[in-house]
């Protein structure tokens, strides 16, 4: 019973040893983790690689870009001037170039002997310019006042830009304008007129810009412009628009500190001219923004700058 009993304390102590050696490894390699763990923490890997870029400083025209159709100067409307005459003959066609004076249209006087030498038995061009539409035919027998030819006077073709209110009050007559047609043709024109209201439906006037050179365009084209406000060029900082990002209503870039971290900055912006935007407010000449890849980063990500 004794040497039982001696063997039951050996084999206690035996646990009790193994229990604590189990313990100590346990901690020594809690202790190890502990201590690495800070290590692997302060290792954070670049979200992307980007360039960066600072405002560059540059003379701009002030300028306002607006969007239009090319419409007529203006449009005469000719037609009958006797009831129950019939249109003998059709002189012209749409597109024709016609001089005042020049005949659009010969009239049967059968019912009045004395009408071929008086200006009922003909129609005639009010103005020099471009028949613009005919529905005069022969043999029918126009009523009093209807419309038989069209005539764009004197070939003068306008540019109608759409404006809002505070737009149009930006405008003065005798302002240039720069055109830009569908087809790329750019040409020149001069305000000449502004609308004194806008329109309760659409929010929008109109202003009208004669066109220095209106040859080979076609009334009714849509033609995109930018008008000259300033009559010069004034200084001012700007960045490519692949830098500049929209959420909502703000407007921000992507600083880079100097740890290579990024953070969302909110800027006023003004004009833009080609692929770049005007910055007015919100940083400093000299901070770095990312130029590109901008809307997969978000605030404190870190990233690997391309020396510039």
């Amino acid at each position: 019973m004794k040497i039982s009993l001696i063997a039951f304390k050996q084999h206690r102590l035996r646990l009790l040893l193994g229990a604590a050696l189990v313990a100590g490894a346990t901690l020594w390699l809690l202790n190890r983790h502990s201590v690495a763990a800070p290590a692997v923490a302060a290792v954070s890997r670049p979200a992307l690689t980007v360039s960066t870029v600072t405002m560059r400083s540059e003379q701009w025209a002030q300028t306002l870009s607006a969007n239009g159709s090319i419409v007529p100067w203006q449009e005469a409307l000719i037609g009958a001037q006797l009831p129950g005459v019939r249109i003998a003959d059709v002189k012209v066609s749409i597109g024709d170039r016609v001089r005042r004076g020049e005949i659009l249209a010969t009239l049967d006087n059968a019912l009045h002997p004395a009408g071929g030498d008086v200006p009922q038995g003909r129609i005639v061009a009010p103005d020099d310019g471009v028949i613009s539409s005919v529905s005069a035919n022969v043999g029918s027998m126009p009523q009093t006042g209807t419309e038989l030819f069209r005539l764009i006077r004197q070939g003068r073709l306008e540019w109608q830009a759409e404006l809002t209110a505070e737009e149009l009050m930006r405008l003065r007559r005798g302002m240039r304008a720069s055109i830009t047609l569908s087809g790329g043709r750019t040409v020149q024109g001069t305000v000449r007129a502004i609308s004194p209201k806008v329109e309760m439906q659409t929010r929008f006037g109109h202003a009208l810009v004669r066109l220095d050179d209106s040859n080979a365009i076609v009334a009714g084209v849509f033609a995109r412009g930018t008008f000259d406000l300033s009559g010069g060029t004034r200084k001012l900082s700007s960045l490519p628009q692949t830098a500049v990002m929209q959420r909502g209503s703000m407007t921000y870039v992507l600083v880079v500190d100097a740890a290579s971290r990024v953070h969302e900055r909110a800027v006023a912006i003004g004009q833009r001219l080609g692929d770049r935007v005007e910055i007015r407010q919100g940083l400093d000449p000299a901070e770095r923004v990312v130029e590109t890849g901008g809307p997969f980063l978000t605030e404190g990500d870190v990233v690997q700058v391309v020396k510039e």
